[in-house]
């Protein structure tokens, strides 16, 4: 397996959990089947497209390549059937989705990079290709966003994306430091949940 081919169907993988995390949301909230499908969609999508459309990259790989948006409604339609099944898999859904965290802030990093943005609006969109789903996902479903709140998410991508981006600076290119730096992410996401670490908040 080559390390482009390799890369999308780890990308796929990410768009799929995410989808699904968002689909899940919808079905919580008891949305129809569209809603279901389009929750899914921007929750996985969301933060690549903002990304794209910042850096200037049109049409959106979103929509540009349609195994992305196949895998997202594919993913959300599975949810919306076998949701009372689910439940029995959610500690493979969290694993998951941490390893699409560290994969999707490290490649929206690198896209960021290598279309000539600064350091550091680069370590933002790669931030923001990874948290940018969730986001949309809980504006969408009248709730705050998850990751504005307690929970160590956004904190993990953007520490990421500064690893992935001085990584570059430094020559270290290729597949090699990319996966590492998204299996360091990765493993800090589990290890966040594992131990129930959480960033402080204002005492009122």
């Amino acid at each position: 397996m080559t390390g482009g081919y390799a890369l999308l169907v780890a990308d796929l993988i990410g768009v799929a959990v995410f989808a699904a995390s968002g689909a899940s949301a919808g079905v919580a909230k008891r949305l129809d089947l569209f809603g279901v499908a389009f929750v899914g969609f921007a929750a996985a999508l969301g933060g690549g497209i903002l990304r794209d459309l910042t850096i200037g990259a049109v049409p959106p790989l979103a929509f540009a390549d349609w195994r992305y948006a196949m895998t997202a409604v594919l993913a959300s339609l599975a949810v919306f059937w076998l949701h009372p099944r689910l439940n029995r898999v959610r500690r493979t859904v969290l694993v998951l989705d941490a390893a699409g965290l560290g994969l999707f802030t490290a490649t929206g990093t690198l896209k960021a990079i290598g279309a000539g943005v600064p350091p550091v609006g680069a370590c933002l969109l790669g931030m923001l290709t990874a948290i940018g789903g969730g986001l949309t996902r809980d504006l969408l479903t009248g709730e705050i966003p998850i990751v504005l709140q307690r929970d160590i998410y956004a904190s993990v991508a953007l520490g990421g994306a500064i690893l992935v981006t001085v990584l570059h600076r430094l020559g270290w290119t290729g597949l090699v430091p990319l996966v590492t730096a998204a299996a360091l992410m990765t493993g800090l996401r589990l290890l966040a949940l594992y131990r129930r670490w959480s960033a402080p908040v204002a005492v009122p």
